[in-house]
């Protein structure tokens, strides 16, 4: 669907700038993602740290002419001619507004989903059951935030004949804007957990907020057996229908008769409506599916579904794989594994993703698609919508399979080089499989195609040891430090060390796609690594080393620069390399008493060397707190402080530019809000710990391995070198391919520490070999094949650094790179 830009500026009760008339198709929060200019609304969003106004003429340069403002751009008709500029006293309220308006002009079942787990889950299923004689219009992935709702709500089209949407909050107040634009028919909530309760007094404040969805529904659908939840919901006074399920009271509109689980499957016993008994199997056993799929039986079945039907579609529920992987694979590819699901609005967020990431290895960008399904458009139209955004998206290569692609192939015809096939397997056979080397390969294929087949040939099959990498958890905690900083301080996020273990090239490449000001890694040939790999950040060297220097140059990397010797030879580097004005980073010793000038008695003299030459600029002056992470170095932090604050304001006196000043850390960001300055170092914290507490913020690394053979080892046995591990009962014992040279600690041998086997704690028996450790299993319901955490999210890597009385740090940087890394997005 299109609306005329006048009838746009109607609808949000903008007043209008420009009289370009214009169809609008596409609307556009982010300026990274932009594909169809001409047809596109950029609504320029203001946030403490970040205002779009700032892209405007970035955009205005790659064709987009219609612009979402809270004030116009002076002299805008001379610099933006043939533009509309809409002025509005919020941006994000009209964005808000318009998706409202949208919503409105549809008359079907629209179901709101919130709850503190399962929404994904639930939605996700709701399109499977239903899709097969109903098109369905959906979140994509967990666009359910202030932002994600209405570009959601924007894709209801003329073929839609029911909409599901996420609706996720984590402060009070946010639920009514969002059932404003939804405008549920029917409401479900899944679940009511812990999660964004920081935000909440109590679980009872967050349930009522989240129950805000539901005022104008005409039914609801709710779990009976959790008691909060159904004593909130009596205070609404709700008088529509009620839809509730319940493994208790046979009177639910949904009783749970009996669940009844397998090896590998769940058979769920029901009652619909008092009625007559019913039954259904899926192919999953745990209890978060088994409920995930009782909330969508109601639904369906309020929706008309037959109780036959619903039994013939349950066996075939998918596993919802919600992120998004990058793999590393053969032949010098890399794999980008969205097999997600197969739609256009989803494969219009993986392309994105991989048009976004910068390759200077000059690698095609290839896509292999199957067939969509259930879109509710002809297929010719479909498919030339498809090759119409790949090849907007920056595809280069395309690979179609199944019978629509090949029915629709001419679609395609601007690709250079494109294949298809019947199917996954002929693909496989074929001569287009064994040329693929150095691309960058998206995989976006509906499960029954059986695209799984493709990701195991292609990856990179070096370790069955896997580090996984959570990129929306990196982003998470950049944030939630963000939030604790003043909006106009800048941000250097600390990637030395491979990025802590987490690979520095995917993280740089994150934290690039999310503006920080700067990245900072120990020594120049990590900044070499990152912009061979498309880093064009600014990058600061901590450590550079005298060899270095011309390295520095070639690669604009701005060194730290800590002695007068080191400052001495990078001048004169610089001056036989004929460089002006480069960049450095001074260094102040204020108690760390490591590197750095003295801020008292070295502080005049270091100014007249800088201003006595032009080869390089101090860009930047700095320190280290002692112990920013501890009350009880206050005082001495405080002393640190004061040293460099006179310091650094002298230095900063010398000079005319502004020289960026800046002293706390992680934990300084937290402990110290008042010494931000003009910016600060984050390290630890962007990893997922915090450096004050210990705790957890989010986890972004999961170290994993696999169980390779279980052995049956008698009382009185040894287990591993050295016979240091002594049996005491009859016991099961697992060999993992995981030893020292991974970076597994071998003090955690000898049963001083535990990984996890199905959630239970399996101790390491004997010593840690080379590349093998062995476990005890005994009475954990294993098998061979199963998955081991090392730590992760159910075992945080600083249980580990407290058994080996280390710091996370030493635990995270000792991960071998023959440690395949795996990143995702969820």
């Amino acid at each position: 669907m299109n609306y005329s830009i006048e009838k746009v500026a109607t609808l949000v009760g903008a007043c209008r700038y420009g009289n370009v008339e214009t169809n609008i198709s596409f609307l556009l929060t982010d300026s990274r993602s932009l594909c169809f200019p001409e047809e596109t609304l950029f609504f320029a969003l203001k946030s403490e740290r970040n205002d779009g106004y700032h892209y405007i003429p970035e955009l205005y340069s790659r064709g987009v002419r219609n612009f979402v403002v809270e004030a116009i751009p002076e002299n805008w008709d001379m610099l933006y001619p043939q533009s509309n500029f809409l002025e509005v006293s919020k941006t994000i309220e009209a964005l808000q507004r318009l998706a409202t308006c949208h919503r409105a002009e549809f008359h079907v079942p629209v179901i709101g989903i919130t709850g503190s787990n399962g929404k994904t889950v639930v939605k996700e299923w709701l399109y499977q059951l239903l899709s097969p004689n109903k098109v369905v219009t959906r979140s994509p992935r967990s666009y359910n935030s202030q932002i994600g709702v209405p570009l959601s709500v924007w894709l209801l089209n003329e073929q839609t004949e029911v909409g599901v949407f996420e609706a996720g909050i984590s402060e009070r107040g946010e639920m009514k804007a969002l059932r404003e634009i939804i405008q549920p028919t029917i409401g479900v909530f899944t679940s009511l957990g812990e999660a964004h309760q920081e935000n909440f007094a109590s679980l009872e404040e967050k349930c009522m907020e989240k129950l805000c969805l539901f005022r104008d529904t005409n039914a609801i659908v709710y779990p009976l057996d959790e008691e909060l939840v159904v004593r909130c919901i009596k205070t609404l006074n709700y008088k529509n229908t009620i839809l509730g399920w319940s493994k208790k009271d046979s009177n639910a509109t949904l009783f749970v008769k009996e669940i009844k689980k397998a090896e590998l499957t769940t058979t769920i016993t029901y009652v619909w409506q008092q009625g007559k008994e019913a039954s259904y199997t899926i192919p999953f056993i745990d209890d978060a599916s088994v409920e995930n799929s009782i909330t969508s039986a109601i639904i369906c079945l309020h929706l008309g579904v037959e109780v036959k039907t619903l039994a013939e579609r349950m066996p075939q529920l998918e596993p919802v794989a919600m992120r998004l992987e990058v793999k590393e694979g053969q032949h010098g590819c890399t794999l980008i594994n969205d097999s997600y699901n197969s739609d256009f609005n989803s494969l219009d967020i993986a392309l994105d993703f991989m048009n976004r990431r910068p390759d200077h290895k000059g690698r095609k960008r290839t896509l292999i698609l199957s067939d969509i399904f259930q879109s509710g458009e002809d297929e010719k139209t479909l498919y030339q919508r498809v090759a119409f955004l790949a090849e907007k998206r920056g595809v280069e290569k395309f690979i179609g399979i199944g019978e629509g692609l090949i029915r629709q192939r001419k679609a395609f015809n601007k690709f250079g080089k494109k294949y298809f096939f019947a199917t996954v397997g002929s693909f496989i056979s074929s001569e287009a499989f064994r040329e693929l080397r150095d691309e960058v390969i998206l995989l976006k294929g509906a499960r029954q195609f059986g695209f799984d087949q493709l990701t195991e040939l292609l990856v990179n099959k070096v370790h069955e040891t896997v580090l996984e990498v959570n990129l929306n958890a990196v982003v998470a905690n950049l944030n939630w430090y963000r939030s604790l900083m003043k909006p106009e301080t800048k941000l250097v996020c600390m990637i030395k060390a491979d990025a802590y273990g987490a690979g520095s090239v995917e993280i740089a490449k994150t934290l690039q796609d999310h503006r920080v000001d700067y990245l900072a890694v120990a020594v120049a040939d990590e900044g070499v690594t990152l912009r061979k790999n498309g880093i064009t950040s600014n990058i600061m060297i901590m450590n550079p080393e005298m060899s270095s220097f011309k390295t520095l140059f070639d690669f604009d990397l701005e060194p730290e620069v800590y002695s007068f010797r080191i400052l001495d030879a990078l001048v004169k580097a610089a001056e036989k390399e004929g460089i002006t004005g480069f960049p450095v980073h001074i260094k102040l010793d204020t108690g760390m008493h490591r590197l750095g000038f003295d801020p008292i008695s070295d502080i005049d003299e270091l100014i007249n060397r800088l201003k006595h030459q032009n080869a390089i600029i101090p860009r930047s002056v700095f320190s280290h707190f002692v112990g920013s992470d501890s009350d009880g170095f206050d005082d001495f932090s405080a002393q640190q402080f004061a040293l460099f604050d006179a310091g650094s304001k002298k230095l900063q006196a010398a000079f005319s530019h502004k020289i960026l000043r800046h002293i706390d850390n992680s934990a300084g960001i937290e402990h110290f809000p008042s010494r931000q300055l003009d910016m600060c170092r984050l390290g630890l914290g962007l990893y997922g710990i915090n450096p004050r507490t210990n705790e957890r913020i989010n986890t972004i690394s999961t170290l994993k391995t696999t169980i390779l053979q279980l052995r049956n080892v008698p009382s009185g046995d040894t287990v591993g070198y050295s016979r240091k591990g002594t049996i005491q009962h009859d016991s099961v014992i697992a060999a993992i391919p995981i030893g020292y040279a991974d970076g597994l600690n071998r003090h955690l041998g000898n049963r001083h520490g535990y990984c996890l086997v199905g959630g239970q704690k399996a101790a390491y028996v004997g010593n840690i070999c080379m590349d093998v450790a062995m476990i005890d299993v005994t009475g954990i319901d294993c098998k061979e094949g199963d998955s081991v955490e090392i730590f992760g999210e159910h075992l945080p890597v600083t249980v580990l650094s407290d058994i080996l009385d280390t710091i996370p740090y030493e635990i995270l940087t000792n991960i071998s790179n023959r440690v395949k890394r795996i990143y995702f997005q969820d």
